[in-house]
């Protein structure tokens, strides 16, 4: 006798998968509204704490135990007992994939069944090679890990690209104002804009450099659940690859139990991993999800999961990863490494002048053995100012954190990228200590700066200037003007005892094609390398205090 399919376990993963992905959005959303204090960077705090890979990658690479690692160790646990759970009912990343993947069509009857591929063990081979690359300090989990990502992608493509269609649109209707009769489209949306502008988008509009390359490499991967259910979670994601090692032999097992199937193979199409749970003795704990929809599509409860004694032979499929696979992997690691490593700036060899760091900021090689990339601290940054890198760090840096003055300056009064970084890369420094800190240092144009190059006063960058003892002091000098006359001009110079880098002059600058006083990452407490002013007292009677 037919039974109604049992969907109650569904429904509950698909609150938990909703109730998980609401939490993470606000988590990074609200990086920028709250304080320091604020519970919500302790959630996403969490989120990340939750991750395995981010633990193992930062351990490796850094030789350091992460803060909170009892949280990753208690999700290997969980993982070792119930499987990927984690994939299936938590991650919020594999639940925009499987809602992308609801949109598919379904597949027409007589369709070929899914079954695991050559490709499955992608995910393995990439997990492996990361993990060769993080024992000698290459820590480039952040870029493929999925809490990493969709925060790096929420912060510099998705948020940014919503607050301006919602500023556009609105004000592209509020001018049009298109109405039928008496009906203005305007008195609709109005008090839309103003509750999102009021409430959501509190602050200014946020930009990011590469933002664009970051958004389209998002939709990427969601588009690729068109060819496939689930293809990142599948064939790409090296979190899902660890998790998968872990759940080998888990404790709750899928049965199928041959007295009751009859061999529909209803169930295989319902499963988004290819786990093929309607091969009675090859299923793949692996790659399931432990998402249920395969128990839900069964008619006749034939497919259930149980929990089962550890010691009690598990009839399912093994891991499909040759010794051949897992060796290339690590050659793949090692050659990985060793192109990251060709760079002048990895090597020591030069210093790219725009890579200043945020305040707090640890040294270069230990910055980058812990930064995973997630974009929480320019999240975080109330002017903007923080942007992903290019290749200024060398690939090996890509998308970490630098400060472009020219798109906003480090607030003197803040130290909100510190308390945003889940891996203590940038270190959360208190206000006094993080004043102290100095990331780069100022300097100036004579060819562009108004008092040197074309006799008239300017005092903007000395007004701006928030040392209160001030960074920027002026010099009387004669200068002789073009009709002849002799007038006395301030020109502004640069006390590098005081100044901190913090780029204020440069983003006040009236000059915004190319400001006349610009940042560079020299004389950065961090590095000692890279400090040739001397510290000590200037010479007053001297602008260049020799």
């Amino acid at each position: 006798m037919m039974r109604r399919p049992r969907s109650w376990t569904q429904w509950v993963r698909r609150i938990c998968q909703g109730a998980l992905l609401a939490l993470f959005i606000l988590a990074v959303w609200s990086l920028r509204t709250s304080s320091p204090e604020g519970g919500h960077r302790a959630l996403l705090h969490l989120f990340m704490a939750l991750d395995p890979l981010i633990a193992a990658g930062t351990w490796l690479s850094s030789g350091e135990v992460q803060h909170g690692l009892g949280l990753a160790i208690i999700m290997v646990v969980a993982t070792i007992v119930l499987g990927r759970f984690f994939c299936g009912w938590m991650c919020p990343f594999g639940t925009l994939h499987a809602m992308v993947s609801a949109l598919r069509r379904k597949p027409e009857r007589g369709a070929p069944l899914e079954r695991r591929t050559k490709w499955h063990a992608a995910k393995y081979v990439l997990l492996l090679a990361l993990l060769v690359m993080a024992l000698f300090g290459v820590n480039w989990f952040g870029v493929f890990d999925p809490l990493s990502l969709l925060c790096r992608s929420i912060t510099a493509a998705a948020l940014p690209a919503a607050q301006y269609a919602v500023d556009d649109f609105s004000t592209g209707i509020y001018h049009q104002d298109p109405h039928a009769g008496p009906v203005h489209l305007a008195t609709i949306t109005e008090p839309v804009y103003r509750f999102l502008r009021d409430n959501v988008f509190v602050h200014g509009r946020q930009v990011f450099q590469g933002g664009g390359v970051i958004g389209v490499l998002f939709l990427g991967a969601l588009l690729l659940n068109f060819v496939k259910p689930r293809f990142w979670c599948r064939y790409v994601c090296p979190l899902g690859g660890l998790l998968g090692l872990l759940a080998r032999r888990p404790l709750y097992r899928l049965r199928n139990d041959e007295s009751k199937c009859n061999n529909c193979a209803r169930c295989n199409p319902a499963c988004p991993a290819a786990a093929q749970p309607d091969l009675r003795g090859e299923w793949l704990p692996t790659e399931c999800y432990v998402c249920h929809n395969c128990t839900a599509a069964c008619n006749f409860g034939a497919v259930a999961f149980q929990f089962r004694p550890p010691f009690k032979r598990m009839e399912a499929g093994g891991l499909d990863l040759s010794r051949r696979t897992a060796l290339a992997a690590g050659v793949g690691g090692m050659a990985g490494l060793l192109l990251f490593r060709l760079s002048p700036q990895t090597q020591a060899k030069a210093v790219a002048p725009s890579l200043i760091r945020p305040p707090g900021a640890r040294p270069e090689r230990q910055f980058l053995q812990r930064c995973i990339q997630c974009g929480a601290c320019m999240r975080a940054c109330p002017t903007n100012g923080l942007q992903p890198t290019a290749f200024e760090a060398g690939l090996e840096g890509l998308w970490t954190p630098k400060l472009v003055p020219q798109l906003g300056y480090c607030e003197y009064t803040c130290n909100h990228c510190g308390e945003a970084c889940p891996t203590g890369a940038i270190e959360g420094l208190p206000i006094e200590q993080k004043q102290q800190v100095k990331i780069g240092l100022a300097s100036f144009d004579a060819s562009r700066c108004i008092p040197y190059a074309y006799g008239r006063e300017c005092a903007v960058c000395e007004e701006h200037c928030p040392i209160p003892t001030k960074a920027i002091y002026f010099v009387d000098v004669e200068v002789r003007l073009r009709d002849g006359v002799v007038k006395t001009l301030k020109q502004p110079h640069v006390d590098p005892d005081k100044c901190i880098g913090c780029g204020t002059c440069e983003w006040a600058c009236v000059f915004k094609d190319q400001a006349a006083i610009r940042i560079t990452c020299a004389n950065e407490s961090r590095n000692p390398e890279n400090q040739p002013i001397l510290s000590g007292g200037m010479d007053a009677g001297s602008p260049y205090g020799i």
